[in-house]
């Protein structure tokens, strides 16, 4: 069996993050997912400082871009602007379908941007989706 792989959630909303983490268990990868509830805490968890010292290096990142402290747009630009983070897959995944905010993230280095689905069956389906995509068939680099 192979080691589970390590996603880092930032969501301020609990709720979501307990669907996601539902979805996740129904899938058919294992991964172990770590929820950041503002972008001080995405921050601390991705520079493992504070009580993120030992924290996993995600091999996937989904981030909402509505956030408290500091928002998703400038958890992205400081993740593309790290040398060590610059390469990890950042999906954007919020309730926002404005075409700025889309653009806006493409042009800050999302990987891809995915509005959250309302209903429970759905929101599974986009999930399984991005973690197979994101997980098993894309090659990242080490």
């Amino acid at each position: 069996m192979s080691k589970p792989h390590e996603m880092l959630l930032i969501d301020d909303n609990p709720a979501d993050a307990e669907l996601v983490r539902i979805c996740l268990a129904s899938g058919p990868n294992v991964v172990n997912l770590h929820v950041a509830e503002d972008g001080g805490e995405a921050l601390r968890f991705l520079q493992r400082e504070g009580e993120h010292a030992n924290a996993p290096r995600p091999d996937l990142v989904l981030l909402d871009l509505s956030l408290p402290r500091i928002d998703g747009r400038k958890i992205l630009q400081m993740i593309r602007n790290t040398a060590d983070l610059r390469r990890l897959p950042v999906v954007v995944f919020t309730s926002s379908e404005n075409p700025v905010d889309v653009a806006a993230s493409y042009d800050l280095g999302a990987s891809c941007f995915v509005t959250k689905p309302i209903t429970l069956n759905e929101l599974e389906r986009v999930v399984h989706a991005i973690t197979d995509f994101w997980l098993t068939v894309a090659t990242l680099p080490a």
